[in-house]
């Protein structure tokens, strides 16, 4: 198990932060929602950095924060972990959230006490999720992802530069 060490976030200007080169994610379809909340809630989930700037986590929040038009954002810089250690966090960090579920009912209730407040879910995962007895949910969801994974599949990113190509 890893020592717990205490967490320092300082504020840094946008452009010196470095992509990761070889960063396996795709996100291009999260920074506008990523931007959204920002632009709601504040920027409250800091990049992790590494001591030379480089990204460990964040390569969506830095493209909102841009796209915001902000100079500098809150980092964790991450001086603990070795290299390989990095790249697997790179990793996991993605690749835990796959794992959880919602509860359909708690997750109901909760889009109804906040109405039009922003959640990231769209209007029509809404109504979904509200006619919940007349729709199978779990389809809906994968046809969703479905449709994600088709949008990701037409285009490729350059791992040098992060240009993306259609195919």
């Amino acid at each position: 198990m890893h020592k717990l060490s205490r967490l320092k976030i300082e504020y840094i200007d946008t452009e010196k932060l470095i992509p990761y080169i070889n960063n396996p994610r795709i996100n291009d379809n999260a920074v506008d929602v990523v931007a959204a909340s920002i632009k709601e809630f504040g920027f409250k989930n800091p990049i992790l950095i590494d001591r030379e700037n480089v990204i460990i986590a964040g390569h969506a929040r830095l493209k909102a924060a841009k796209k915001l038009g902000l100079k500098e954002v809150p980092v964790i810089r991450v001086e603990d972990l070795t290299e390989n250690q990095i790249k697997a966090f790179r990793i996991a960090d993605n690749k835990t959230a796959e794992f959880a579920e919602w509860d359909m009912e708690l997750l109901e209730l909760e889009l109804e006490e906040l109405e039009d407040m922003f959640t990231g879910f769209s209007e029509e995962e809404k109504e979904v999720i509200f006619n919940a007895s007349d729709v199978d949910i779990d389809s809906f969801f994968e046809d969703a992802e479905e449709t994600n994974k088709e949008k990701k599949e037409e285009e490729i990113q350059c791992p040098h530069c992060g240009m993306y190509f259609k195919l």
